[in-house]
């Protein structure tokens, strides 16, 4: 009975203390970069995917990287248009056979046999299955970038660190070395 008692009291002091926990769950995933002192939001990459998941060329918009919408849609745009080009010509070689097959001949390849028409029928199936592959890559490529371009707006950029190439004179050949200059000011 007391251990009833015991079990009872603990869900519901659980149960209370699940129910409060869910009040304001985005406030407290905001946190401070340590060197600017600026704001880092870690739900934006996520939520730049989403859109772009949702309508592509939307998280390059959420990113407000706008020129490179079109290069989306141009990309999308031209791989479906390919699609339906040699789905169009797909079916209409399928269907030549298929009335060569009931016995007419008197359609517009009359001037192929029937294995030209398979052999023709096989190309464009497969240019259209790999123009809805290269379709789908160019999606899922949509949503790493938009993922990336907004993990990147968070890095740290200023000109304390600065990377840059160097030529330099070396002193015991008298030759010009290439090399790398590494700064970082204080």
């Amino acid at each position: 009975m007391i251990k009833s008692i015991y079990i009872s009291l603990f869900l519901l002091l659980l149960g209370s203390n699940l129910s409060f926990s869910q009040t304001e769950l985005g406030k407290d995933l905001v946190a401070l970069d340590t060197i600017s002192k600026s704001q880092i939001n870690p739900l934006a990459p996520a939520k730049a995917a989403f859109y772009s998941a949702v309508l592509p060329g939307l998280g390059q918009a959420y990113n407000k990287k706008y020129w490179k919408i079109p290069i989306v849609y141009g990309a999308m745009g031209t791989s479906i248009y390919f699609y339906i080009s040699n789905n169009k010509k797909y079916h209409q070689y399928r269907d030549a056979y298929k009335s060569r097959l009931e016995g007419y001949t008197g359609d517009e390849f009359s001037y192929l046999d029937d294995s030209r028409l398979i052999a023709a029928q096989k190309f464009y199936q497969r240019n259209r299955d790999l123009s809805m592959l290269i379709t789908g890559l160019f999606y899922i490529l949509n949503i790493v970038d938009a993922n990336v371009d907004a993990h990147l707006m968070q890095f740290n950029v200023n000109e304390k660190l600065t990377v840059k190439p160097d030529i330099y004179r070396n002193d015991f050949t008298s030759r010009q070395n290439l090399g790398i200059s590494v700064t970082l000011k204080l």
